[in-house]
C-alpha cells in the first residue's frame, strides 16, 4: 500500500496516544460547522480515538474522507467502518493512500506529531495542499519528547494559527492547532456551533471550571500543603485551604443556551448594564457608536462571550488606571479591544479592568471565526465589558441597571 508521509511520527520514544478529550479538540473544527461539508481525516485506524470523534462530529449533508495509518490495512479500516451501519457507511469513505483524497473544508491529523522540525514543516505543508480556500487543518504534537515538531507547530501558530488548546488530560500531555493558511469569509461565522474548548474542567452537565481556576485553586492547595509542613501546630494552613473553593467558584463557567435569533446580540458577560450611549471613537472607524457597558461584580461569571458571530480582524491593548469599573472614570482604564469583522459592520468587545481585576485572558488570535455566544477570554476579579455596535444597524434592548447574562441575554438587535 503507498501511504503518503504526512502523519509519519519518526523519532517517538514512547507510545503517543490521541485520547478521547484531545480528539475531541482535534474535530472541533468539524463539530462546529453546521452546513453541509467535506471532512480528510490522515494517519487514522480502526481503535483511533480521533476516528470515533469525527464520526460523531458527521451531520447528515457531510463526507467524510480517512486515510489509513501507516501500520494500518485500508481493508481492515473499511471493514470498520461498515461495521458502524448503513449511516456512517454511506458518509465515510477510506482510500488507500493521501493521494486519492480530494481538498476538503477541515483537514485532521488523527497522528500526533513527533518528528524533527523539518519533518513536522513538511508534514503540515503536504496536508495544507488539500485545504479548500479559507478551511482549518487540525494538528497536535506532545508537549515534550518531540525532535522540534512542537516547537515548528508553535512557530506555524503564529504564522497561520487560529487557536491552540492545551489538553493535559492525555498521554503524554499534548497542544491541538488550528492553522488557518488563506483568510476565510466573517460570512462563515454565522453557520458555526461555538467550539469546544478542553480549556476548562467539567464538573457537571452543566458546569465547568476554567483552567485559570484549576491552577489558581492548585496554587492555593499547595500554599495550604507548604504551611502544614512548615508549622504543623499552627492553623495558618487553613487559610489557603478554605480560599481555594471559593477561588475556583470564581472561574466557574456554565453552560449556556444561546438564542437562535439571527438577529439577536447577545451579552458578552455576566452582570448589571452600567450605561447604554452613543458616542464616536477614532480608533475603530468615522461612524457613530452604541455602546452597552456591563459591570461584573465578584460574584459573576467572568468568562467573557462573543455577541456576535464575526472574524476577529484586530486586537489591541490600551493602558489606562484601575479605577473602580463602577465608575464612569474605568472608561479609562487598562482595556483589551477585539475587533469583529461581521455581516453587519463592525462590532468590538472590550475587556476593561477594574479596581481588583488586573489581568485579561483573550484566547481568539487574529484571523479566528468567533460563533455567537463562544467563549474567548476572561477577566480575573471585578470589571467591566462594554460592546460597540453601529448605532445605525443595531437598536438596544437593555438600559442601566438590567441584569444580564452573557451569552444569553438579547441585549441588542440588528435592524
Amino acid at each position: 500500500m503507498t501511504q503518503s508521509p504526512a502523519v509519519r511520527t519518526p523519532g517517538r520514544s514512547g507510545p503517543v496516544r490521541i485520547g478521547e478529550r484531545a480528539a475531541r479538540t482535534l474535530v472541533t473544527e468539524l463539530a462546529r460547522r453546521n452546513d453541509p461539508k467535506a471532512a480528510l481525516l490522515v494517519g487514522a485506524t480502526p481503535e483511533s480515538a480521533v476516528l470515533a470523534a469525527a464520526i460523531d462530529a458527521l451531520l447528515p449533508g457531510d463526507t467524510l474522507t480517512v486515510v489509513p495509518a501507516e501500520t494500518t490495512d485500508a481493508a481492515a479500516l473499511r471493514e470498520h467502518v461498515t461495521a458502524q451501519g448503513r449511516w456512517v457507511a454511506d458518509r465515510v469513505r477510506v482510500v488507500d493512500s493521501l493521494a486519492e483524497a480530494d481538498a476538503a473544508e477541515v483537514v485532521v491529523a488523527a497522528e500526533p506529531l513527533t518528528g524533527t522540525a523539518e519533518q513536522a514543516r513538511t508534514t503540515i505543508e503536504g496536508l495544507a495542499k488539500y485545504l479548500t480556500d479559507g478551511s482549518v487543518l487540525s494538528v497536535a504534537a506532545p508537549v515534550f519528547r518531540t525532535e522540534g515538531a512542537a516547537a515548528e507547530l508553535d512557530r506555524q501558530g503564529v504564522l497561520h494559527g487560529v487557536g491552540a488548546d492545551l489538553v493535559l488530560r492525555n498521554t503524554p500531555p499534548v497542544r491541538v492547532h488550528h492553522l488557518r493558511f488563506t483568510p476565510a469569509d466573517a460570512a462563515l461565522a454565522t453557520r458555526l456551533a461555538p467550539a469546544h474548548r478542553p480549556s476548562s474542567v467539567p464538573l457537571t452537565r452543566g458546569m465547568h471550571i476554567d483552567s485559570n481556576g484549576v491552577a489558581a485553586a492548585g496554587i492555593a492547595l499547595g500554599l495550604a500543603a507548604v504551611a502544614r509542613v512548615a508549622r504543623p501546630k499552627s492553623k495558618l494552613w487553613l487559610l489557603p485551604a478554605l480560599a481555594a473553593a471559593p477561588v475556583a467558584a470564581f472561574f466557574r463557567d456554565p453552560e449556556r443556551d444561546v438564542p437562535e435569533d439571527p438577529s439577536a446580540v447577545v451579552a458578552a458577560a455576566d452582570g448589571q448594564v452600567l450605561s447604554v450611549q452613543r458616542l464616536h471613537d477614532e480608533r475603530f472607524g468615522d461612524g457613530e457608536w452604541l455602546r452597552v457597558a456591563v459591570f461584573l461584580s465578584v460574584l459573576d461569571v467572568h468568562v467573557n462571550r462573543a455577541p456576535v458571530a464575526g472574524k476577529v480582524v484586530d486586537y489591541f491593548v490600551a493602558d489606562g488606571g484601575f479605577v473602580n469599573a463602577m465608575k464612569p472614570e474605568a472608561e479609562h482604564n487598562v482595556a483589551a479591544y477585539t475587533v469583529l469583522d461581521t455581516v453587519h459592520g463592525t462590532v468590538v468587545v472590550a475587556q476593561r479592568t477594574g479596581l481588583i481585576a488586573r489581568r485579561i485572558v483573550q484566547r481568539a488570535p487574529i484571523g479566528s471565526l468567533l460563533a455567537r455566544g463562544e467563549r474567548f477570554g476572561l477577566i480575573r476579579f471585578g470589571s467591566r465589558t462594554d460592546v460597540y455596535l453601529p448605532v445605525d444597524a443595531a437598536e438596544p434592548l437593555v438600559g442601566p441597571g438590567d441584569k444580564v447574562v452573557g451569552g444569553a441575554t438579547v441585549i441588542a438587535r440588528w435592524r
